[in-house]
């Protein structure tokens, strides 16, 4: 059966590209607007008390204010990479579309936090060590650990088949969230500059006041932050599929259609 319409799939057998479903037609939703404007306000809130209303801290000076943002973001970061790795292993159990996308999309914004991270890392290295960059324990394993999720999202560019790529990108989210406890424990395994983990790895037990709210506020508003980006990135993701079937389906409508003029001018000869 041929396809009568590539836009509205008229004609189109069942199981074609078109059919799949087709998912929210734009990015936004209410729901989605209402992260954002707490995202918005809260980014606003914690840089107010972060860099103008909390006390300097007893040991690191100024220098806490950093961490404001530095921890939010490496835990977010982690947080993506472990969403990746989990939707990966249902990819490949249920090799649907909506596990491949949902892993890249949190990937791709892993990355971004992840790239926060070590930018304001390396502010904290030159204000705390003089230098932007030491190849000390945990700073090496961040860097491979970002370069595994770089690898990751350009294995996904490689021109191939959806389920072929699907597959490879998949075995590698997962592999690739193993550097996380290694990078997180690097500290501990092995001698270095960088400062010990603090309690769960997050805020530091001897905050109060102000600043372990500054501390847990971050937290939250950045775990906003990537739910609404998130959401957004998925939804984009989604929709190019979408504009991608419907092009391929165009694409052979239109070769199907410059068969049959041949066909017919011969038949009327």
């Amino acid at each position: 059966m041929t396809v009568d319409n590539p836009t509205t799939g008229a004609g189109r057998p069942p199981g074609a590209a078109s059919d799949r479903p087709t998912g929210p037609p734009t990015t936004g939703s209410t729901a989605t607007r209402v992260l954002g404007v707490i995202s918005l306000v809260g980014i606003a809130v914690l840089v107010l008390l972060g860099v103008f209303l909390t006390p300097a801290d007893a040991e690191l000076g100024d220098t806490i204010r950093i961490l404001y943002m530095h921890v939010p973001t490496v835990s977010t970061a982690y947080l993506a990479f472990v969403i990746t790795a989990i939707a990966s292993v249902m990819y490949l159990w249920k090799r649907t579309e909506f596990w491949d996308l949902l892993a890249a999309s949190s990937a791709e914004l892993g990355v971004l936090f992840f790239a926060l991270t070590i930018l304001n890392g390396m502010l904290w290295g030159k204000i705390t060590w003089g230098v932007f960059w030491r190849w000390e324990p945990r700073l090496t394993t961040t860097a491979v650990l970002m370069l595994t999720y770089v690898g990751y999202l350009a294995v996904r560019q490689i021109p191939n088949d959806t389920r072929t790529r699907g597959t490879i990108s998949a075995v590698i989210g997962i592999m690739a969230v193993v550097n996380i406890p290694i990078t997180h424990k690097a500290v501990d395994w092995w001698r270095g500059l960088h400062q010990e983990k603090t309690i769960f790895g997050t805020v530091d037990p001897d905050m109060k006041g102000l600043q372990l709210f500054t501390a847990y506020l971050g937290l939250t508003v950045f775990l906003v932050l990537f739910s609404w980006l998130l959401i957004h990135r998925f939804r984009v993701a989604w929709l190019a599929e979408r504009a991608a079937d419907v092009g391929v389906d165009a694409a052979i409508a239109e070769r199907r259609a410059e068969r049959a003029v041949p066909s017919s001018a011969g038949g009327a000869s």
